[in-house]
């Protein structure tokens, strides 16, 4: 152990995720069970900069582990993106004797990780936090399996009503640059078609599609759509096509939003994050900086902060071929 590591300062950035709790429960306890003392800054890079910080210890975080949202609060801090900003979280960490930083959050509390760790020659290491599920090196992302479970149970609703009224419904998600959650909701909740930014399916495609589900007997219909899909304008001009072209159809939209963000954290993203914030820890200890820590073949491995930033996930094609066989 570096002899040298007594204090660690954690913080949540950006977007909230169902799991971030469990991660910050297991950095604090790690940080304990290894004589460390864990510093807790609220409300992420915004805290390092205004010195809101809290002394943790392993009480201190019970009974946080099912809880969504962040005990320490978030933000996307402007000023954290000047060096001077910058400069000022970096003397407060040192004013209070602090040795290394871990991140939690996605890839634009990752980029300022890395930018703050190479500036000061600081110790940073992230740990992945993020519905999208779109952070290169990490197969799952704390809280994506958790917003799939609350977007799979809300379908499983809108289906019900769908099918009482014989109606077509449009189910937007989140998911601006990626469609893993459309992708595999899409799937788990027998969508008819499932319209991601990684595969244009084109308003054509979809038409004939919805035309030949009718023909099949289907009385109803589930489109799941992820919001940064461009197959229409946005969702509701989506719908108004399709009623142009499909005037049988009764078609509304229901656009789920930040509910995908909260709620309890499931099983598999509560193990998922107390795993990663042990490695993160033991990796500070070993000296390591500017990596992320995640699951790679169920097996926690680390990323450098450059290639998790730049790197670019794929979505799971298998998925794609599933959902056009499910669909008929």
């Amino acid at each position: 152990m570096d002899k040298s590591l007594k204090k660690i300062a954690i913080i949540t950035s950006g977007g909230d995720a169902p799991g971030m709790n469990a991660a910050i429960r297991s950095v604090v306890r790690t940080c304990v069970y290894k004589g460390i003392t864990p510093m807790g800054f609220y409300k992420g890079y915004d805290g390092l900069i205004n010195g809101k910080m809290i002394e943790l210890n392993a009480r201190s975080v019970k009974g946080i582990i099912n809880k969504g949202g962040t005990i320490l609060k978030t933000a996307r801090s402007k000023d954290f993106r000047s060096k001077e900003g910058r400069d000022k979280a970096f003397k407060n960490l040192k004013f209070n004797n602090i040795d290394g930083l871990i991140v939690i959050g996605g890839d634009g509390t990752f980029t300022g990780g890395l930018i703050f760790g190479e500036e000061n020659n600081f110790p940073v290491i992230g740990i992945p936090a993020t519905i999208d599920n779109d952070i290169f090196g990490t197969s799952h992302t704390i809280g994506f399996d958790s917003a799939c479970n609350t977007v799979m149970s809300a379908i499983d609703k809108i289906r019900d009503t769908a099918s009482s009224h014989n109606r077509l419904f449009f189910v937007e998600v989140m998911g601006r640059d990626a469609g893993h959650i459309a992708l595999n909701t899409g799937v788990a909740s027998g969508a008819e078609e499932i319209l991601i930014p990684e595969e244009n399916l084109g308003e054509e495609r979809l038409i004939q599609s919805l035309k030949r589900s009718k023909k099949t007997g289907k009385s109803s219909s589930i489109v799941v759509v992820a919001e940064g899909d461009d197959t229409g304008e946005n969702v509701y001009e989506l719908k108004k096509y399709v009623e142009k072209h499909l005037p049988d159809y009764d078609a509304r939209v229901s656009v789920l939003g930040h509910m995908q963000r909260g709620g309890s954290p499931t099983c598999f993203d509560r193990v998922l994050a107390s795993r990663l914030g042990v490695k993160a820890v033991e990796l500070m200890i070993k000296g390591e900086s500017n990596i992320m820590v995640g699951l790679q073949n169920n097996i926690v491995e680390i990323t450098p902060f450059k290639k998790a930033i730049k790197g670019i996930t794929k979505i799971n094609t298998e998925l794609l071929k599933v959902s056009d066989i499910m669909s008929i």
